[in-house]
């Protein structure tokens, strides 16, 4: 066997040649592609014209308040946002949480599922309404007394929602839970409550001290 070198590569050879040069194809491909003129961005649609605001008039806790407001104002954000009533929460902001809760005529709505507009002449109520002047209205002393909150952030729907809850059974408007709809005196009971209340939702899980702070203000 003779001992002079090969004139011809290894194969350990041609294998480092074939990946030096898909290296340097790619790195080439890559700096050409670089060069090559951008395109020109689509044209953006053009934005919607905004509806300009309008005055309306709302009754909020027996008073009227002229508000400055675009149409697709939803009551919740024209009660913090312009009416500057911060008690009302925006929690999920989807009527699932029922943080928004206030009463409108007596009955109680998701406030962030309503258009301001659709409630002028009607009588609202938010949690800055549900005291006496200066004196706590018996439900919000029930919540003290029964520790019916922790963080509080849910506490102004839940109250709302437990002054309609009340008013509710009072009336004999009866729920799903109800023994029997034909009755028209419906007791205060654990199960009628906590149907009534299944809409507000409580992160610290407070449910038992709040349906106790309905049944008492119930029976005072």
């Amino acid at each position: 066997m003779s001992d002079q070198p090969s004139d011809h590569p290894s194969s350990t050879d041609a294998d480092v040649d074939t990946t030096r040069r898909g290296f340097m194809q790619s790195t080439l491909l890559v700096i050409g592609a670089t060069q090559l003129p951008a395109h020109a961005a689509p044209p953006r649609a053009a934005a919607a014209a905004g509806v300009p605001p309008r005055p309306l008039t709302l009754n909020i806790n027996g008073k009227d308040q002229t508000l400055s407001l675009e149409p697709r104002v939803t009551l919740l954000d024209a009660l913090r946002e312009s009416a500057g009533l911060t008690g009302t929460k925006k929690g999920c902001d989807r009527g699932q949480c029922g943080a928004c809760t206030v009463l409108v005529d007596g009955r109680r709505i998701n406030a962030c599922l309503t258009l301001a507009i659709m409630h002028r002449g009607a009588k609202i109520t938010t949690i800055e309404g549900i005291a006496r002047g200066d004196d706590l209205a018996p439900i919000q002393t029930a919540f003290m007394q029964h520790d019916a909150f922790q963080c509080g952030y849910c506490t102004p729907g839940q109250i709302c929602s437990a002054v309609a809850c009340i008013d509710e059974i009072r009336a004999g408007t009866a729920s799903a839970v109800t023994p029997d709809v034909r009755e028209q005196k419906i007791s205060f009971t654990d199960p009628e409550i906590r149907e009534r209340m299944s809409g507000n939702l409580c992160r610290c899980g407070a449910y038992n001290n709040i349906v106790a702070a309905i049944r008492t203000t119930a029976n005072v």
